[in-house]
C-alpha cells in the first residue's frame, strides 16, 4: 500500500476573501495540497457554503467565516476563529481586496478610507494577529496587483496606491518576521479571468492586446504560485514581489 503525503498535510491556512474568484482558487488549491483551510467572505454566503461543501466532499477540511476586511477587529477575529477551529495557523493569504475605478476628483474621502482599510490595513491587522501564532516555518502571502507597477487606465489612482502599499508593506514585514522563521511574499496577478474581470468583458479586447501570451490568466495559475510559496521548499524566498501576468509588465 502506497501513501501519498501532500505538500501541506498537517498545515492550517486562512485565506481572506476566499469565496470566489482568485481567492476561491487559492482555497481549493491549498485544500487539495492537504491543508485545513479557513476563509473569509463579506457577503457571498451561498458561494462560501458551496465551496466548503465542495472541499469536504473531496475529503478536505474547510471553514467559512463571515468577516468584512474593512473592519480590523473582524479580520483579527477571523484569525482567532481559525486557530480555535483547527488548532493553529501556519499559512496566511491576504487576498481580500477592493477595486473602484473612476476619476480622482469623483472619489469621496470615505471611499479613499474604505480602499485603504480593505486593501492595506486589513493585511497589517491579519499579520499582527497571525504571526504570533505561526512560529518557525510560517508563510504569509499577500495578493497585490501588477497595477502597483503598471497602470494602463486613468481613474485607477487609489487602487494603484493601495497595491503599491501592499508591495512596500511586504518588504518591511519580511525583514521584521525573518528572525521568527516566517516568510512574507507578494504575488501580483495580471489580468485574470474572474467574475469581476471576465476574459470576455468590456475591457478584454484592449487588455488582451497588452498581454504577450495573448490571453487572460486563470485563478488556478495564481493559486499555483501561492501554493509554492506556502511550501517548506520556499523557505529562502521572502520579501519578494512576483508578477504572474503572462508577461504584461515585461
Amino acid at each position: 500500500m502506497t501513501t501519498t503525503i501532500k505538500s501541506l498535510s498537517g498545515k492550517v491556512a486562512l485565506v481572506t476573501g476566499g469565496s470566489r474568484g482568485i481567492g476561491a482558487a487559492i482555497v481549493k488549491r491549498l485544500a487539495s495540497d492537504g491543508a485545513a483551510v479557513a476563509f473569509t467572505y463579506a457577503s457571498a454566503q451561498q458561494k462560501a457554503e458551496a465551496l466548503v461543501q465542495e472541499i469536504e466532499a473531496s475529503g478536505g477540511r474547510a471553514l467559512a467565516l463571515r468577516a468584512d476586511s474593512g473592519d480590523a477587529i473582524a479580520v483579527k477575529g477571523a484569525v482567532a476563529e481559525t486557530v480555535k477551529a483547527f488548532g493553529g495557523i501556519h499559512i496566511l493569504v491576504n487576498n481580500a481586496g477592493l477595486a473602484n475605478l473612476k476619476p480622482y476628483d469623483q472619489f469621496a474621502i470615505e471611499e479613499f478610507d474604505r480602499m485603504v482599510a480593505v486593501n492595506v490595513r486589513a493585511v497589517f491587522a491579519a499579520v499582527q494577529a497571525a504571526a504570533p501564532q505561526m512560529g518557525e516555518g510560517g508563510r504569509i502571502v499577500n495578493i497585490g496587483s501588477i497595477n502597483a507597477d503598471f497602470n494602463p487606465f486613468p481613474g485607477n489612482s487609489l487602487y494603484v496606491m493601495s497595491k503599491a502599499a501592499v508591495a512596500g508593506l511586504t518588504r518591511g514585514l519580511a525583514r521584521d518576521l525573518a528572525p521568527l522563521g516566517i516568510t512574507v511574499n507578494n504575488v501580483q496577478p495580471g489580468p485574470t479571468d474572474t467574475d469581476m474581470n471576465p476574459a470576455d468583458g468590456p475591457y478584454a479586447p484592449v487588455v488582451s492586446g497588452m498581454i504577450p501570451v495573448g490571453r487572460y490568466g486563470t485563478g488556478a495559475e495564481i493559486a499555483d504560485m501561492v501554493a509554492y510559496l506556502a511550501t517548506p521548499g520556499a523557505a529562502f524566498v521572502t520579501g519578494a514581489t512576483i508578477n504572474v501576468d503572462g508577461g504584461t509588465t515585461v
